[in-house]
């Protein structure tokens, strides 16, 4: 009996030891995050992550190599978990994490690092957050933001490395998109180092930091600019404009970089999170654009104009009543409707989110060739997310798209959504913080329609801004496709979008190049929308009178970015939980 008890003793530490498939997802999940965090020096500032605020990510061959066979061994663990015994939550997150690390890996198979650029943004201009993610409330903090500026010189010969090999197998950007893209680089290798933007948070530091130490740090940060930050813009500048912009590719399509078509497929998939091919996905957008159209003709006649289509889209192009006359208005326009939708929340959702946001424009250094709009989300928790706003070309930016444009990019849209998800503290951070486009995209769009269905669209222009969106939306479905999988030509592009849409002349050529130089993003808008659409749609015709509008929205958002088929057993769910409940 004593030597029963002794071998059941020795037992005990194995058994209390033993982890759950619960405690093995939870601790896997907390590895993979702080591997990533560490890789990624300057996202793990912006997500309040300090521990690597003096590096930047190194993109050397053999780092991205070993990153690589992280990412797969992360994912081989993360298989061999018994989701059977996990909740439904949690398998939610195995998938969302497998998903997570089988685009690293996938990103990595097919060289995406030879193009850290697109039409409209790049490696240099993403450094340039770093004034705005950084810390500079100690001495250290500002110490660690100038050993960053010291690495920005090693990092840019790195990015740089990667372009030529990009260009040793053709897999460039295509000349078409890069015009000016040398634009978004000189404005930081000119003038001096006090004017630069890296210098701005040095010139009001705390007064925690004594005024000889300030003036002593202040002098490193421009010795630090002056002889490294700046060179490295320059350097970028003279290889963009002597090596890769006159050797870039004529062709437009994704499909001629090598595997290019299981690429094109590949992004597909990731962005719409469906099978869905390209031709099936350009016979949705054909037969959208198709009813957008007719629905457009309806206000045109409700306006009573003498004209067809094409001739009221140009009448919208170019009278001035549409225009602001000035940045400022164009922005105080925005924030009208920004305030108005805040007030109409309420009839939407039963749950909304405690960040609040603000309207800014779009920094000057990227606007020229920068989309109409974009949310961009806190990298502190003392800060709002902010509804971006382009004020550049303002004749190109008509005030009647402002309303859709504000439902997408601020409330309903990006703002609640994110917000929302980042504030499910139960949640990991990859549930909390992946961005899944064809969800986010989806909902943005979806956020528009909810506009018309609330009255928040004050005039007939308004609403055919609003129709003009979505048509934007649904042309996106056929042109990007059509370029880069059949052998469509961009000026075939242009004329599609200018033809369906009330985009001006501007806007529908920086919106081709983005689609162009960022191949299968732009599917997951209408995808994901048309789903969200169908998904509420059911729920109406299963619980009848038992539907409740504000609990739907609630449902589709309560467990962050998903994809459509996950999104799909979330709202099965909920129409099951409903169907027995009291009507409201």
């Amino acid at each position: 009996m004593r030597r029963l008890f002794a071998v059941l003793w020795l037992l005990l530490p194995t058994v209390a030891l033993a982890s759950s498939p619960s405690d093995t997802l939870s601790n896997l999940l907390e590895e993979i995050w702080q591997y990533e965090l560490k890789v990624s020096p300057t996202y793990a500032t912006s997500m309040g992550v300090h521990d690597y605020d003096d590096q930047l990510a190194d993109n050397s061959a053999d780092a991205l190599a070993a990153q690589n066979r992280s990412y797969s061994a992360f994912l081989e663990r993360l298989q061999a978990i018994d989701s059977a015994a996990l909740t439904r939550s949690e398998q939610i997150t195995v998938m969302m994490q497998q998903r997570r690390l089988q685009n690293y890996l996938d990103e990595y198979r097919f060289n995406a690092h030879f193009v850290p650029i697109t039409s409209e943004y790049g490696f240099h201009s993403a450094i340039a957050m770093l004034p705005q993610i950084a810390r500079f409330k100690t001495a250290e903090d500002v110490s660690n933001y100038l050993k960053r500026l010291a690495a920005i010189g090693p990092y840019f010969d790195q990015q740089i490395a990667w372009m030529r090999e990009g260009m040793k197998v053709n897999m460039v950007q295509p000349k078409a998109v890069l015009a000016g893209f040398e634009d978004s680089v000189q404005p930081f290798f000119e003038g001096s180092a006090e004017d630069s933007p890296f210098y701005t948070p040095l010139q009001s530091l705390p007064d925690a930091i004594g005024d000889a130490q300030q003036a002593s740090l202040q002098a490193q940060a421009r010795e630090h600019i002056a002889q490294v930050v700046m060179p490295a813009y320059q350097r970028f500048y003279q290889f963009l404009v002597d090596e890769y912009i006159p050797q870039a590719k004529t062709g437009i399509a994704a499909s001629q970089w090598p595997q290019g078509k299981a690429y094109y497929q590949n992004r597909a998939e990731y962005y719409t999170t469906t099978s869905l091919s390209a031709d099936e996905i350009h016979a949705i957008g054909v037969e959208e654009v198709a009813r957008i159209r007719g629905e457009m003709q309806q206000v045109i006649d409700e306006l009573g104009f003498e004209g067809d289509i094409n001739a009221f889209i140009h009448f919208l192009r170019t009278d001035p009543q549409f225009y602001a006359p000035s940045a400022q208005a164009l922005l105080k326009h925005a924030a009208y409707y920004s305030k108005k939708i805040d007030g109409l929340l309420p009839k939407l959702f039963y749950t909304l989110p405690r960040t609040p946001y603000g309207v800014a424009p779009v920094p000057e250094s990227i606007a020229p060739k920068y989309t109409t709009g974009r949310y961009i989300s806190p990298t502190r928790d003392d800060e709002p997310g902010y509804y971006w706003v382009n004020t550049y070309a303002l004749d190109k930016r008509p005030l009647y798209a402002i309303p859709a444009l504000t439902l997408h990019e601020a409330v309903p849209g990006h703002h609640l959504q994110i917000s929302l998800a980042r504030e499910m503290s139960d949640l990991p951070p990859v549930r909390r913080y992946t961005y899944i486009s064809a969800f986010g995209e989806g909902w943005g769009l979806y956020s528009e329609y909810l506009g018309k269905e609330i009255g928040f669209y004050e005039t007939p222009y308004d609403e055919f801004g609003r129709l003009s969106y979505e048509m934007w939306r649904a042309c996106r479905l056929v042109v990007d496709t059509g370029m880069h999988m059949k052998g469509w030509t961009r000026q075939q592009a242009l004329d599609y979008m200018m033809e369906n849409t009330a985009l001006s002349a501007h806007n529908v050529k920086t919106e081709i190049d983005r689609y162009i130089s960022w191949p299968a993003q732009a599917l997951s808008y209408k995808i994901g929308e048309l789903e969200i659409k169908r998904l509420r749609q059911l729920a109406e015709q299963r619980l009848g009178e038992r539907f409740d509008l504000r609990a739907f929205h609630d449902a589709v958002l309560a467990h962050g970015s998903v994809p459509l088929s996950v999104l799909a057993d979330n709202i099965e769910q909920f129409i099951q939980q409903h169907q027995g409940t009291p009507s409201h």
